[in-house]
Parts: C-alpha cells; sequence; structure tokens
C-alpha cells in the first residue's frame, strides 16, 4: 500500500485516487454552487491558484472575461488544457500582474495565503473577493501524530478572524463569514502516503524514507483500531470593496 501511494502521480487537485480509502465530509454551505451563482451575474472575474481548474470548470456558466491563475507547472498544464476551450485565460503566476481595477469579482479555493491588498487593487469599486479557505488546525490529528503537539500559534493560523482584520485593513466590508469543522477519516495507510504527498503542507518534507517508523506504527493502529480520524477546518469569506 505504501509503494502504491508513493509511486501514484500527484498532480492537479483531483482526489479520486482516495475513493475508498478516505473521506472527507464536505462544508454544507456548497462552495462551487456559490461560485457558479456570483460567476454568472458579473462581466470580468479571477480565480486565483485555480488548481487543475477542476472547481471553475464545473461552473455552468462563466462570464465574457474570466481569468485564472497557477504556479505549480502539473496543474498549469492541467488548467490549461481544462479550461482555455471555455474561454478562460489561463496565467502562470504566483502574484497579480493585472491592471486596477479590472475584475468584478476575485476568487479562490483553499488559497495558500491572501493577497488583500492586491486583490483590492485589481477589483474594481464595489467588487467581490469569496473565498472558501482551510480554518486554524485542520485535520492536525495527522499533523501531530507525525510531528507531536504543536504551539498553539501554529494552531491558530489561519483562524477566520485573522482574514477578517486583514481584510478590513485592505478596505473591504466582509458580508458573510461561515465556518465548519468537518470529519475526515483514513481507512489504510497508503490513503495516509498519498495524502501527505499531495499536501505538501501538513507534514512539510514529507517522505516514505524519513518516516517509515511512524508509517508502520500508524498502519498497525488502523489495522487494529479502525480508521484513522481527523478534523478538516474550513471556513467561507465573501467580502465587498468599500467604494
Amino acid at each position: 500500500m505504501v509503494a502504491e501511494a508513493d509511486a501514484a502521480p500527484i498532480d492537479g487537485w483531483d482526489f479520486s485516487w482516495l475513493d475508498g480509502r478516505a473521506t472527507e465530509a464536505r462544508p454544507s454551505w456548497g462552495y462551487q454552487r456559490l461560485l457558479g451563482e456570483r460567476l454568472a451575474q458579473v462581466e470580468s472575474a479571477l480565480d486565483l491558484e485555480t488548481g487543475g481548474g477542476e472547481v471553475l470548470n464545473g461552473c455552468p456558466s462563466l462570464p465574457p472575461l474570466m481569468v485564472a491563475t497557477e504556479s505549480w507547472p502539473p496543474n498549469i498544464a492541467r488548467a490549461s488544457a481544462r479550461l482555455r476551450p471555455r474561454g478562460v485565460t489561463v496565467v502562470s503566476t504566483s502574484d497579480l500582474p493585472f491592471a486596477d481595477d479590472v475584475f468584478d469579482l476575485v476568487s479562490s479555493r483553499h488559497p495558500v495565503t491572501t493577497p488583500w491588498p492586491e486583490i483590492a487593487r485589481v477589483l474594481r469599486p464595489g467588487g467581490t473577493f469569496f473565498s472558501q479557505q482551510v480554518g486554524p488546525a485542520s485535520v492536525f490529528e495527522l499533523v501531530e501524530f507525525f510531528l507531536g503537539p504543536q504551539p498553539l500559534s501554529a494552531r491558530e493560523t489561519r483562524d477566520p478572524s485573522h482574514a477578517v482584520e486583514a481584510a478590513s485593513a485592505a478596505g473591504f466590508e466582509v458580508v458573510d463569514l461561515r465556518s465548519e469543522s468537518l470529519r475526515t477519516e483514513f481507512f489504510d495507510i497508503g490513503a495516509v502516503v498519498y495524502f501527505l504527498r499531495k499536501v505538501i503542507w501538513m507534514v512539510p518534507g514529507f517522505t516514505v524514507e524519513q518516516y517509515l517508523p511512524k508509517l508502520r506504527e500508524l498502519h498497525e493502529l488502523i489495522e487494529r483500531d479502525g480508521p484513522f480520524v481527523a478534523h478538516t477546518t474550513r471556513f467561507l469569506i465573501e467580502a465587498h470593496l468599500i467604494e
């Protein structure tokens, strides 16, 4: 199981390899549906860190001007192949190399960081930022199994209150903020290996070789007690740029 998971391709943001091997509850709000509703009502939009374009491509209607950014080469190729037939311009960048006041809507699902001042710059006055983000201490049961107890500062990173403060400082009014803790289960050690290879910030520098003793320990735990249970945290934030 470990060898299989260690050899599996991890490009794109498709987790179908985990079907039957791990489960993660989804937030009740339905981000893709809500994003699709907003995209249908604007003339121009920008999707940051689009991954392989999976979420954006699932939206039934896109505005006349639709741009997506991505910086990881394997994802860029996937996003381009998926989104360009729908008229989306895919830009290879980790920045926002766009003029001021261009977009009605900026969106991002699970961004690594949120550059609030730059988002404010490229949005038109009254424009909207809409995002689903990873919340604090997400899947920390798994993180701490491998890394040990984490300091309070690490557990409080990505707290929604920090996003509200940063949004306000950049000239936004937060009009919607929701958060949920969601049950996540890993049914075998291969699922854990694949997850940690793909979600690289959970256990930075993870390799099978380095963590083989802990992997063996976790495998025995799953075999004895059943699925390893963790909790994913997510929050939804919608903010309007004050005119």
